[in-house]
């Protein structure tokens, strides 16, 4: 078994080559937790007629949305888009938020010469709507989005996609996420995984795929670049990871 000081060389190394950066959007830039589970719990009453817990509501996001709601309701899934897009897009600016720190850790990368992109399980327009409600769109040099792909994460396809269009190799990318199903694009693609724990999923939820680092802030993110690969690697891969 590879030895920690062995795992740790190893990934410092990795994070010396990083030539660009992915994030994710929802959970790791924007915080739209409320605005997701409102509009879930919407079209789920208003076409269902049914109340979910937040757990049941939540435990598919961040898949795309028609996979969400064909696992609710095969027979309803079309009602139930249409449903939540409707009410999504009617009370989208009353409830988003931007996280702390965002802006001044995109200017720093930017000022960096970085390459910056986004991968999101979310339709464009919807995607787009978050990003300008900040002022994000112009930092990124490239964002897929859901409907820019047949395949979706956790499959590492729109990961690819994305480092394609930044002319970049996957493993010389870092993808930064706060769901399980990010943990897994990156991993199974061989991007260098950082969870965010800032994020709409539970920490545990986001460590158990067994990503290369954990960040508790997105203001972490220059430090883990500039080197500081011991201050946030998850130290156990796998069930039962800590970064401790």
């Amino acid at each position: 078994m590879e030895s920690y000081d062995t795992h740790l060389s190893e990934l410092t190394a990795r994070i010396g080559e990083v030539r660009a950066v992915l994030f994710d959007l929802d959970g790791t830039l924007i915080d739209t937790m409320a605005l997701i589970l409102v509009s879930l719990r919407h079209a789920t009453e208003q076409v269902l007629g049914i109340s979910l817990s937040d757990e049941e509501l939540m435990l598919n996001v961040g898949i795309p949305l028609w996979d969400q709601m064909r696992i609710i309701s095969e027979e309803h899934e079309d009602e139930l888009v249409f449903a939540y897009r409707v009410h999504n897009r009617a009370v989208h600016d009353d409830l988003v938020r931007e996280y702390e720190g965002v802006d001044e850790v995109l200017r720093e990368l930017k000022s960096r010469e970085i390459p910056l992109g986004i991968v999101t399980s979310k339709s464009r327009g919807i995607a787009c709507q978050g990003m300008d409600l900040f002022g994000l769109r112009g930092y990124f040099d490239v964002l897929i989005c859901a409907d820019d792909v047949d395949v979706h994460k956790p499959d590492p396809f729109p990961l690819h996609e994305a480092a394609d269009a930044l002319g970049v190799p996957l493993d010389q990318c870092i993808y930064i996420g706060d769901s399980s199903f990010d943990m897994m694009a990156a991993i199974n693609g061989g991007a260098i995984s950082v969870a965010a724990l800032w994020g709409a999923f539970s920490e545990e939820a986001v460590l158990e795929p067994g990503p290369d680092f954990a960040l508790s802030s997105i203001s972490e993110l220059p430090d883990l670049l500039d080197g500081a690969a011991d201050e946030y690697v998850v130290r156990q891969r796998g069930s039962g990871t800590n970064t401790e």
